[in-house]
């Protein structure tokens, strides 16, 4: 081990050395409300149809390289405007690797908000790009003042705005998000992976915008075992993005389950729309909560602080009782004593809130 530890030291770059990898834990028989899932499974009444169309495929063949298909599908259930052009991605992960690679150069800055979204440090750092993060603010509203002063100031080649953002759930003022685009020497892209949860979107506005693109995944939405993400900006942008692209990206089975699944969308958007009510009751039970501070939430997901030093505690006490949020507490100073919960079915969230009780 001695020898290929010399060996990884000479050739792994120090950045990347240090750099931890994602850790998704094992739930094991726990009830899951730590990844903002869709708690409901497909329908009944829709898997027998489903398994018609896998009978159908010819796994022997390549995909489709393009998914057209599947492209068509998702413009008119995400009401993409004609003149953007879109691709699609293993996940909205890999396309925004895929940007950040187009841009990679010496130099070269990657810049968001923080705390947000993991995956754009962890992505620009794998690219050897600098990771520039701009704190928001201690109510975790975006500072835009000081988000327009460091892109003045550093000329990040692209920003990144999740909207809503990621742990905190909260929508960014869109007034302030129109300025940054606006004075963004390079690209911005707006990360809507949780626009099922919200009325509010930037996708009308790609096409008036050249610097503008938009990220959506249907993962949050009952889809996150397919893994498609899809992004809408200029084509000449993403004609250069396609470059990056690896062949096939997306298999036969995912194009075909994703088209399937869209054409059933409205079966999806009643459970969104189920996940919209009960996070709002959701919320409110825990406001009656002794000790937390509750964060509004337009994503399928609650961000609530416990009392100080108590997080490591309740999150442990919740594992022992059943349920698997997420200790966001020692991730980043702004999220000293948070969790995160995801909206569960109405009996998951009633066990985890009798189980957060047993624990305050």
């Amino acid at each position: 081990m001695t020898a290929a530890n010399d060996r990884i030291d000479q050739l792994v770059r120090p950045e990347l050395r240090a750099l931890p990898a994602y850790h998704v834990p094992d739930p094991g028989n726990l009830i899951k409300l730590d990844a903002m899932e869709n708690p409901y499974r497909w329908p009944e009444s829709l898997l027998d149809d489903w398994f018609e169309v896998l009978r159908t495929l010819e796994l022997n063949r390549y995909p489709d390289p393009q998914a057209t298909a599947l492209k068509q599908e998702l413009r008119r259930r995400m009401a993409v405007p004609d003149s953007a052009a879109v691709m699609l991605g293993n996940g909205s992960d890999e396309l925004i690797q895929m940007i950040i690679q187009t841009v990679a150069a010496p130099g070269r800055v990657i810049m968001a908000p923080e705390p947000t979204f993991v995956m754009y440090r962890q992505i620009a750092t794998v690219c050897g790009l600098e990771f520039a993060g701009v704190p928001l603010r201690a109510d975790f509203t975006l500072d835009a003042e000081a988000l327009l002063a460091e892109i003045a100031n550093r000329q990040p080649a692209v920003v990144f705005l999740a909207w809503p953002n990621n742990p905190t759930g909260n929508l960014f003022d869109r007034t302030a998000v129109e300025a940054i685009i606006e004075h963004a020497p390079g690209l911005v892209v707006i990360d809507e992976a949780y626009a099922p949860f919200t009325e509010h979107s930037f996708l009308p506005a790609v096409p008036d915008t050249e610097n503008l693109l938009v990220l959506r995944t249907l993962s949050k939405i009952g889809f996150a075992g397919l893994r498609l993400g899809l992004l809408a900006g200029p084509e000449a942008w993403l004609a250069e993005f396609e470059k990056t692209r690896l062949p096939y990206n997306i298999s036969t089975l995912n194009q075909a389950c994703g088209v399937f699944a869209l054409q059933h969308y409205d079966v999806f958007s009643e459970q969104t729309d189920s996940l919209r009510r009960d996070r709002a009751a959701l919320s409110a039970q825990l406001q009656e909560m002794p000790g937390l501070t509750v964060f509004p939430s337009e994503a399928n997901f609650i961000l609530l602080r416990t009392p100080p030093g108590r997080a490591d505690a309740i999150f442990a006490g919740l594992k022992e009782r059943g349920i698997l949020i997420k200790n966001l507490n020692g991730t980043v100073t702004a999220l000293a004593d948070c969790l995160r919960v995801t909206v569960g079915s109405p009996e998951e969230n009633a066990a985890f809130l009798a189980a957060l009780a047993e624990c305050l």
